[in-house]
């Protein structure tokens, strides 16, 4: 586990002054370990958290005001919530009533992937109340400043568990299924109908331009 103190503190910042702060990324980005070192920092015996994509958790907010009713003055984390998109209405309800009673800040946090959906559907819901906040995969910053290092998030990228395996033939085995249960199954989700195979090929074309200016008709010519 690689501590990022910095979006720690991000976090932080923003649930001070809003009542919910999405933390958005793709999957395996180091969301969930993220917002666990959220409450711990902020909240350690008064947080709820909630996977939305285990059914288990999903029935829990069966009445969802009900759920969050019963655990005011907690730090509730909805994981997965573009799984239950219909929750962003019930949520500005909940921060709309909860304001009035003077209470402000500091009471979701939401994660999910940064879809154009999710984004769309949590600014439209929740304008004026959320703060949406960024996870990249792990920067040249936030590892040690030796060569080896370096080397290492070079050539095994950003997401913690490529960057931590215990050797490149791991890595890359990790990288390989990540990319292919992101084809098949997430960018579907999101709902662009391109085919996961075609997809895969524009992806390697732009991978192979890694560090030059993109030049849209030269893809486009070597995609014909």
């Amino acid at each position: 586990m690689i501590d990022r103190p910095r979006f720690v503190a991000t976090a932080r910042t923003a649930l001070a002054r809003f009542p919910v702060v999405a933390l958005l990324g793709p999957r395996q980005v180091g969301k969930t370990t993220l917002a666990k070192a959220i409450a711990r920092a902020i909240a350690p015996d008064r947080t709820q958290y909630l996977d939305l994509e285990f059914p288990a958790d999903r029935n829990r907010l069966t009445d969802p005001a009900e759920y969050f009713e019963a655990h005011r003055g907690s730090l509730i984390i909805l994981d997965e919530i573009q799984r239950v998109p219909e929750l962003f209405p019930i949520l500005r309800g909940v921060v709309d009533r909860r304001r009035e009673a003077g209470e402000r800040f500091g009471q979701f946090l939401v994660l999910g992937s940064a879809s154009m959906d999710l984004l769309r559907q949590s600014s439209e819901s929740l304008a004026g109340r959320i703060s949406q906040l960024e996870l990249t995969p792990i920067g040249i910053g936030e590892v040690p400043d030796t060569t080896a290092d370096l080397d290492r998030l070079w050539r095994r990228g950003g997401f913690p568990d490529s960057l931590l395996a215990p050797d490149d033939e791991a890595s890359l085995a990790w990288r390989r299924a990540f990319l292919r249960t992101y084809l098949e199954r997430d960018i579907p989700m999101f709902q662009p109908r391109i085919p996961s195979e075609t997809l895969r090929r524009f992806w390697t074309m732009l991978a192979h331009n890694q560090g030059q200016q993109f030049n849209a008709a030269r893809i486009a010519v070597a995609w014909v």
